[in-house]
């Protein structure tokens, strides 16, 4: 790995974000499952980059993840009261090189806990993935709760435990 940094996206990143999300929910898109993200377009990255808070991880000069962050004061917030993860893609091309680990320590512990404070975050996936929820658990999120929002797939929803000391119990 060379040298990774973290940059909050504006709207100059928006074709090279659209480029690595297209790229990184193919397999998604394959499976049939409906991210908003799979199919983005342009407008639907400028939506999120003004609405919500979108990082990307360059390794060097490549762009090579992304995730954002919808504040529960957003237009398309979360399930609950407390940050929500959503738009998690990595460059197919640096699978398994542990970049997707590396965005979500970023945004959950750096600026999550250790910035704004926050008790808790929440994420959501596709019940019928083959593999996402297990990673989720793996990284320490729990199951509160799963949806049917009518996109061909359960949600299940899951939270992280930031901040022992100020979380208020589910």
């Amino acid at each position: 790995m060379s040298s990774l940094t973290f940059h909050q996206a504006t709207n100059e990143d928006i074709p090279a974000l659209l480029d690595l999300s297209l790229r990184g929910y193919a397999s998604i898109r394959e499976l049939g499952i409906y991210f908003a993200a799979a199919t983005a377009d342009e407008d639907l990255v400028k939506k999120n980059i003004n609405e919500n808070i979108c990082f990307y991880m360059r390794d060097g000069d490549e762009m090579v993840a992304t995730a954002s962050i919808r504040m529960p004061w957003s237009s398309h917030h979360g399930p609950y009261e407390i940050p929500h993860i959503w738009w998690v893609a990595v460059d197919p091309k640096y699978k398994r090189k542990g970049y997707a680990t590396k965005i979500l320590d970023f945004i959950e512990y750096d600026f999550l806990r250790d910035q704004l404070h926050c008790p808790s975050v929440s994420l959501g996936t596709a019940k019928e993935h083959p593999w996402l929820a297990d990673m989720y658990l793996k990284r320490g999120y729990k199951e509160v709760g799963e949806t049917d929002l009518g996109k061909g797939h359960i949600t299940v929803y899951l939270e992280k435990l930031l901040l022992a000391k100020s979380y208020k119990k589910r």
